[in-house]
């Protein structure tokens, strides 16, 4: 498939094992439908942007060979989950080596409360995600950590309200 290259962000390129693939807007209204509802029919997608069911279908499937969709999962509501306390954990490891980041991977890795981490730039070293039931909840997560691994700080802050919150990410770079 030939796909004609855009300007802008991204300028249409995506590379990956050294191959150079090419996007258009087509790809992204596709990508955008899928982020909105990954069970969407194919028949569906593809009355929505234009295509005929088998070129569709192809897009996509190039589009995950390429890793540019990398799975479909289904969203589970925290407080339906009974985990509606979400707490971010800012991480000051105590030395920067590479023993005690693995050390720190698998301690994350572990602990299934974790539902996201970030090595950061600036004051804080990481940032946790925690989902967790309640405060007692979280002061488990917080010694099950204390008691596997080292850190000079731990600064937790609990969430008091969800503003904003989506999985999709913007598709105008591809």
């Amino acid at each position: 498939m030939t796909s004609k290259a855009k300007s802008g962000p991204g300028a249409g390129r995506t590379k990956r094992q050294g191959e150079s693939m090419a996007f258009d807007a087509v790809d992204q209204k596709i990508l955008d439908i899928l982020q909105s509802d990954s069970d969407a029919p194919i028949t569906a997608i593809s009355e929505a942007v234009g295509l005929s069911a088998t070129p569709c279908w192809r897009r996509i499937k190039r589009m995950e060979e390429a890793g540019v969709i990398k799975g479909r999962v289904a969203l589970v509501d925290q407080a339906r989950a009974n985990v509606p306390m979400t707490v971010f954990v800012g991480v000051t490891a105590p030395r920067h080596g590479i023993s005690w980041l693995n050390q720190f991977r698998s301690l994350i890795e572990d602990i299934p409360e974790i539902t996201e981490a970030y090595r950061l730039t600036g004051t804080v070293d990481y940032i946790l995600k925690v989902v967790v039931p309640d405060v007692p909840s979280y002061d488990r997560v917080y010694k099950r950590m204390i008691e596997r691994l080292e850190f000079s700080q731990i600064n937790s802050m609990i969430s008091m309200e969800e503003l904003k919150f989506t999985t999709a990410i913007p598709t105008c770079y591809l």
